[in-house]
């Protein structure tokens, strides 16, 4: 190529950019006017980079959807409002049965006491706006690889740690390494495959006090100050679960800084009936104050509702159900302000917490299942000897397998959306 050639190329570049460039204006021009899509309203084209428009369309129709990115990211990251749903039949029925695991507490064996019925195995909690996946034991595994998850509180925080462990068990066999008493009370777990340990610490108050026994007729609560059976222990967990509530309803005394604060069903001449809900707050702030004050997670599962339904504990019609309530069944009452305690706590925490703080809130969807108690099978074959006039009933825990295992599959997404 010449010197000249190479003179005259820019010309002929600058010349081609100018044609192309006026004649964008006439193609803008064409395309707004004889557009197929132009019946949209302009207000849904948005100026954002965030939004995508994605088309699908026929001969005969078109449909418009639009997916915001950002929106949806931060869905994968949020757990949806599992709290509005409903339960629905599940015909894959439980991931495990009471012979295959072995940490059922025997009154929670209901199929091994011969309760004749199984549809409540048979059930499933839809939220309105998601789904929560059936239960990964290898997932939840790996979450929790080289972490200690402790559970600590009463018998319903027991009842959520021998469901995980009897799902977690259907993959990898858990070792005993540390007992103290029975019924599960003080116990350790290690999964050797995942290094991962689960342990559970019996404290129906969370705060220090003392259980009515044969010698005291009341409860001891000292509310300025945690348990020190497990208080002792906090600094070794990665994550722990917190559920309390109903030994609240007992008679105690409640002492604040040595001194006595008042007390709830007490015939003590000397003490002024407070009540407990304020109690039961105090305690639960007491708690979170505690366990929020380091970089560990930290989940309260909200208040078990139980269905007793006004009858007598020991009466032959109590928690005799086998389904579900239908929709419409609201929270009221004693389970109302519980949980309404426990979230404004929880929600007061998490301003100060230095690690993450949730609401694992299953109130509401638990107070739908009355079927999922042991009633009369939290003993072995009730009715063998024929129909008593009295039988001993249990509507507050939940048989296992049974609606507990869906705390657990919800609290497995909380943990995956944490990645701890």
């Amino acid at each position: 190529m010449g010197l000249k050639e190479q003179q005259n190329c820019p010309s002929q570049r600058k010349i081609a950019v100018f044609i192309v460039l006026a004649f964008i204006p006439f193609a803008l021009f064409h395309l707004c006017f004889n557009n197929p899509f132009s019946t949209i309203d302009d207000t849904t084209l948005q100026d954002s980079a965030a939004n995508v428009l994605l088309t699908s369309y026929s001969s005969s129709s078109s449909q418009v959807f639009f997916v915001d990115l950002a929106e949806e990211e931060s869905q994968e990251e949020a757990l949806c409002d599992y709290t509005e749903g409903k339960w629905v039949r599940d015909e894959m029925g439980p991931l495990y049965n009471g012979s295959s695991c072995g940490t059922i507490k025997d009154g929670q064996n209901c199929l091994r006491h011969g309760r004749p019925d199984s549809g409540y195995l048979y059930w499933k909690w839809k939220p309105n706006q998601c789904d929560i996946p059936r239960f990964d034991a290898n997932r939840f595994l790996d979450l929790m690889r080289d972490k200690h998850l402790a559970f600590v509180g009463d018998s319903m925080a027991r009842n959520q740690l021998e469901s995980l462990m009897c799902l977690l068990s259907t993959v990898s066999s858990p070792d005993l390494v540390y007992r103290n008493g029975e019924d599960n009370k003080f116990r350790k777990w290690r999964f050797e495959s995942h290094n991962v340990t689960v342990s559970v610490y019996w404290s129906p108050f969370l705060v220090a006090g003392l259980e009515k026994s044969g010698t005291l007729d009341h409860n001891v609560l000292h509310l300025d100050r945690v348990d020190e059976r497990w208080g002792n222990d906090l600094e070794r967990f990665d994550t722990v679960v917190v559920s309390v509530g109903h030994w609240f309803l007992h008679p105690a005394v409640y002492y604040e800084s040595g001194s006595v604060l008042g007390c709830h069903s007490c015939e003590a001449s000397n003490c002024t009936e407070i009540g407990f809900f304020d109690i039961f707050r105090k305690a639960i702030r007491t708690t979170l104050k505690a366990v929020a004050g380091s970089r560990r997670n930290v989940i309260l599962t909200t208040f078990s509702p139980s269905h007793f339904e006004g009858r007598p504990w020991d009466s032959l019609g109590a928690c005799n159900m086998t389904e579900p309530y239908e929709e419409g069944k609201v929270l009221e009452g004693l389970d109302l302000e519980m949980r309404r305690i426990e979230m404004e706590e929880v929600t007061a925490a998490k301003d100060v917490a230095e690690g993450r703080l949730e609401a694992l809130d299953v109130t509401a969807i638990s107070v739908l299942r009355p079927d999922g108690h042991p009633g009369p099978y939290m003993y072995e074959f009730p009715f063998k000897n024929g129909v008593p006039e009295r039988v001993h009933n249990d509507c507050l825990h939940w048989c296992l397998p049974g609606p507990v295992d869906t705390w657990n599959e919800i609290m497995i997404e909380m943990l995956r959306r944490w990645r701890v």
